[in-house]
C-alpha cells in the first residue's frame, strides 16, 4: 500500500471547501466549528481562515494554540491536520490569501472592522480511506 504524499493530500483537499476546525476552549473542552477552506487552494501544509477576531476561536487559539481540522472528501476519505494556529490581524499578510467569496462574510473586505486570520501550520496530517489509512510525511 504506498503512502500519500503531501502533493496527494493537496490535490484531494482542493475539491473539499469546508472543513471542521477544533480548539480548546478556557475550560478544556474541545469545540469544534465549520470553516471553509476556500477551495481550489494548493495546499502545502499550511490553511489559513478567515474570522471575527472577536470569537471565541480566536481567543481559544490565544490561550492554546493546538488545533486539529478534519476534512471529509469524495470516495470515503477522512483527513486529519493536527497543528499550531497563529492569529494575524495583518492586512498585508491577510490580502495574500483574500478571495472575492469572502466579501458576502465581511462586507468591506479587507477593511472591515474586526477581521482576522488565523493559520494553521501542519505538525502531523493523518488519512482513512477505506481500508487504507496513513500518515503523511511532512
Amino acid at each position: 500500500m504506498a503512502e500519500k504524499t503531501l502533493q496527494d493530500v493537496s490535490k484531494i483537499m482542493k475539491d473539499i471547501d469546508i472543513c471542521m476546525l477544533t480548539t480548546t476552549t478556557s475550560n478544556g473542552m474541545l469545540a469544534s466549528r465549520p470553516m471553509s477552506n476556500n477551495g481550489q487552494v494548493e495546499y502545502d501544509g499550511n490553511s489559513y481562515f478567515f474570522t471575527w477576531e472577536g470569537s471565541r476561536m480566536v481567543s481559544d487559539i490565544e490561550l492554546d494554540n493546538g488545533v486539529n481540522l478534519t476534512f471529509q472528501g469524495e470516495k470515503d476519505i477522512f483527513i486529519s491536520v493536527a497543528g499550531k494556529a497563529e492569529v494575524t490581524r495583518s492586512k498585508d499578510k491577510m490580502s495574500e490569501h483574500w478571495v472575492a467569496e469572502l466579501d458576502q462574510w465581511f462586507e468591506e473586505g479587507l477593511d472591515t472592522p474586526g477581521l482576522a486570520m488565523i493559520s494553521v501550520k501542519a505538525k502531523q496530517i493523518k488519512y482513512w480511506q477505506g481500508m487504507e489509512d496513513g500518515e503523511v510525511k511532512l
